[in-house]
């Protein structure tokens, strides 16, 4: 392993000699995206809405989010999913639980939470603030949006690497 020792990473065989880190940061993302996802599972179920898949969660804070109808293009463009497949099926679950509203206006389906969806939105973020805001170092905070901004810029990186590697 070239460059600077001692990185933690999954995949010792993809580091590169130009960037130890680049490897540092993919291993910290798996980790994060794995104790978020179970984190966003969990509080949901505290919240009363057991049994709900990341992706359900997810959509679930998004048709809520700003109180906006959203149609599935939307919705896979804003949280970056490519396979709509995935969110049309997880969207049809949360209308058949009774979470989410599926209204036809023209060709288009718009979705939106029901009271009850809004409702156990608004107990995950009572679960979210005792379990998890409760127990933050607000200092961090300024570095938190920082990270935040650097994963959007990396998140950029990575579609165009995707979109290089297609045309290869």
């Amino acid at each position: 392993m070239a460059g600077r020792a001692g990185g933690i990473v999954s995949s010792s065989h993809l580091v590169s000699p130009r960037s130890v880190e680049l490897s540092e940061f993919e291993f910290g993302l798996i980790v994060a995206w794995n104790a978020f996802s179970r984190w966003a599972v969990r509080c949901m179920a505290a919240a009363g809405c057991p049994d709900l898949t990341i992706t359900d969660v997810l959509l679930m804070h998004h048709i809520n989010h700003r109180a906006r109808n959203k149609k599935l293009a939307d919705i896979c463009f804003v949280l970056n999913y490519e396979d709509t497949h995935v969110v049309a099926y997880s969207l049809k679950k949360l209308v058949a639980a009774g979470l989410a509203r599926a209204d036809k206006q023209g060709k288009e389906v718009f979705y939106s939470p029901t009271e009850a969806g809004e409702a156990f939105v608004a107990q995950y973020r009572s679960v979210r603030e005792d379990c998890l805001v409760r127990s933050l170092d607000t200092e961090l905070n300024a570095e938190i949006g920082e990270l935040a901004r650097l994963l959007r810029s990396m998140s950029g990186m990575y579609d165009q690497a995707a979109r290089a590697a297609t045309s290869l």
